[in-house]
């Protein structure tokens, strides 16, 4: 526990008080702790410390220019995938694993969960993001191309929020340590990181339930598909809240 709990913590540190040289230091600790335990917890935090080093290095902002866009967009591609690939063809553990095809169908509960979730998004976005002047975390667009990139946006960062914390990170963490602590300490680093990203104020207390239902959803039904569109569905609330959080004559359908 203690090991994970340093690189779950390291995450708050590196994201949230933007101190990286001791971000580092904490996840050094964790795996030399990690090497004195097992090769096993050691191989699986040196996955996760990967993950995060390689998106630490670039900036994480809500700058939806080409150049940002690009540079980002390849930190995380790469945080993803270098542990994936290291797990599978390295390690041949195969213990990172994107699940599409389950062979489930989802049951009733799980499809009325999905409008559920617009419900609840509708009912929380828009008093969180206006009232507190988050919103202006991101940037103001009105014409096509901004709007289109905004769109893109959001809906790629959701997809590799559920590919980098819930299929990887939780995944990782959840073969060393039972369900509650892997699932609090996935979603500590889930959560510090949207803070950098641009998610303050009051945030962490809608994010941190979010991140740790997702990881239960995830448990039950072992369904990337799923999570991603319960995770794009309140994206998309997000979405057009920022989008008439700019431009106030335009969907002008919610109550804050």
């Amino acid at each position: 526990m203690i090991p994970s709990a340093l690189v779950s913590f390291s995450g708050f540190v590196l994201f949230v008080l933007e101190q990286n040289l001791a971000a580092y230091g904490l996840l050094a600790l964790a795996l030399l702790l990690a090497g004195f335990i097992g090769w096993a917890l050691l191989r699986d935090l040196a996955l996760i410390t990967a993950g995060l080093v390689t998106i630490s290095l670039v900036p994480i902002t809500t700058d939806i220019s080409t150049e940002h866009m690009a540079v980002m967009g390849s930190a995380m591609i790469l945080a993803v995938g270098i542990p994936y690939a290291v797990s599978r063809f390295v390690f041949k553990d195969h213990a990172v694993r994107f699940p599409v095809r389950t062979g489930q169908t989802w049951t009733r509960a799980e499809k009325w969960y999905l409008p559920a979730v617009v419900v609840m998004g509708y009912a929380l976005l828009p008093a969180y993001m206006i009232n507190t002047g988050v919103y202006r975390n991101w940037p103001a667009v009105s014409d096509p191309e901004g709007i289109i990139r905004l769109f893109l946006g959001t809906n790629v960062l959701g997809i590799w929020d559920e590919l980098f914390f819930i299929c990887t990170i939780f995944v990782l963490l959840r073969r060393h340590l039972p369900l509650a602590q892997a699932n609090v300490l996935q979603a500590v680093l889930f959560t510090s990181f949207l803070w950098e990203l641009g998610f303050h104020a009051w945030a962490p207390v809608f994010i941190v339930p979010f991140a740790l239902v997702q990881a239960l959803i995830f448990t039950r039904t072992k369904s990337l598909p799923y999570i991603v569109c319960v995770h794009l569905l309140f994206d998309f609330v997000l979405f057009l809240v920022l989008i008439h959080a700019h431009n106030r004559a335009w969907i002008d359908i919610f109550i804050y």
